[in-house]
């Protein structure tokens, strides 16, 4: 049985080895400049899929306002690099509206390190704030979410007002700026950028994995299915969601920070109620709680929406609401839940391999049973000798 398990992990290594160095290596060899911008945009939406898998897929928490986190994380950078100029010069847009002196809160953005902290920390506290205001007073459910999305037009309404501060609704440049010296929407940075990207993502995967294959993965998942339960067990659900929020929002930060520089610009349209809503359509698409359909569907969703609107960009809406339906109808376990549950069966019917079944003629050939067994006979031993 541990075999098994340490052939299935060198498996999954492998295959996650081959696939992560197609999209480094070959990709980039073999896509257009503007096709691998679109990839590396696509694969910084996934890493926010991957946060909002971890809180809906295992903890059952259903967020619409995650635009909110995303949004802070690529504002964050943008700042940075707005900074990006000669000493007591300030970004055009502040002589615009007459303002003279960098606003205090924009002081520590000179700083790249700093920067890079505030795009995981700076939306982690935030959705740690939000939910903690949320969970100890025990709302859940339908009410969150409504919560959630009512933070986000608080938000998005707060940061469309203020032209002189972040330039309200025009928002912040990133492709027209530097960064160490080269600028940031030129085709070697774009690659960095993308290739950037692809570590985040990667990453962010293995950490969500590690976090759900141990204890407090096995908690998160009992929180969603009894919380009640898990109460009364002695432990206090509060703490952990505001916990697993704070780190699902972190990630949507490291994502809003890779989309914004990848797309060009940082504007207050992140915190848009359809553009949460559809992050959660991506994790629907792909399947709760399986990490790998959210990577999955948000690429094939998002690429999908670029095909359909190039050819049909009068009615590829209705094909997106088509596939929402289609999944909560026909896939209620989204594309990777039907795989594991009928798909891979069904191939390897097609293909006529064997499919194992963990049965026994005899019970005494059950490992499970023989190993029950002994510790039963030690357990009269023990007995035996006292």
């Amino acid at each position: 049985m541990i075999k098994n398990k340490h052939n299935k992990l060198l498996t999954q290594i492998s295959i996650i080895a081959a696939i992560t160095l197609i999209f480094a290596i070959i990709m980039p060899l073999v896509l257009p400049g503007f096709r691998l911008k679109l990839l590396g945009r696509f694969l910084s939406l996934a890493i926010v899929a991957l946060g909002i898998d971890l809180i809906w897929g295992y903890t059952g928490l259903l967020s619409l306002g995650h635009g909110i986190f995303f949004a802070l994380g690529g504002y964050a950078f943008a700042m940075h690099l707005k900074l990006q100029l000669p000493a007591g010069q300030l970004p055009e847009f502040f002589t615009l509206y007459g303002v003279e002196k960098l606003p205090l809160f924009w002081q520590p953005f000179h700083s790249f390190p700093v920067t890079i902290l505030a795009i995981i920390i700076i939306p982690g506290i935030t959705a740690a704030i939000l939910g903690y205001l949320v969970f100890k007073n025990r709302i859940k459910g339908v009410y969150f979410s409504i919560l959630t999305q009512a933070a986000l037009l608080v938000f998005f309404n707060f940061f469309n007002g203020q032209q002189k501060l972040i330039n309200g609704t025009n928002g912040l440049k990133t492709d027209t700026e530097e960064i160490f010296g080269i600028l940031a929407g030129s085709e070697p940075a774009q690659l960095i950028f993308y290739e950037v990207t692809i570590v985040s993502l990667l990453a962010t995967y293995l950490i969500c994995r590690w976090l759900t294959s141990g204890r407090f993965g096995r908690l998160l998942i009992a929180i969603r299915d009894d919380e009640t339960r898990v109460r009364f067990s002695g432990y206090n659900p509060t703490e952990f969601k505001v916990l697993v929020f704070a780190i699902s929002g972190a990630i949507a930060g490291i994502s809003g920070a890779l989309y914004g520089v990848q797309s060009g610009i940082v504007t207050p349209s992140y915190m848009e109620v359809a553009f949460s809503i559809e992050m959660v359509i991506w994790v629907a698409v792909g399947g709760r709680g399986t990490l790998i359909g959210a990577i999955i569907a948000t690429l094939l969703v998002n690429f999908g929406r670029t095909f359909l609107s190039e050819q049909f960009p009068e009615i590829w809406l209705f094909f997106q609401g088509a596939l929402f339906l289609l999944v909560v109808t026909v896939l209620p376990n989204g594309i990777v839940g039907w795989w594991q549950e009928y798909g891979w069966v069904k191939l390897q019917s097609i293909l006529g391999l064997s499919y194992p079944l963990m049965t026994y003629p005899h019970i005494e050939k059950n490992p499970e049973f023989q190993l029950e067994k002994e510790k039963i006979e030690k357990s009269k031993l023990g007995k035996g000798f006292r």
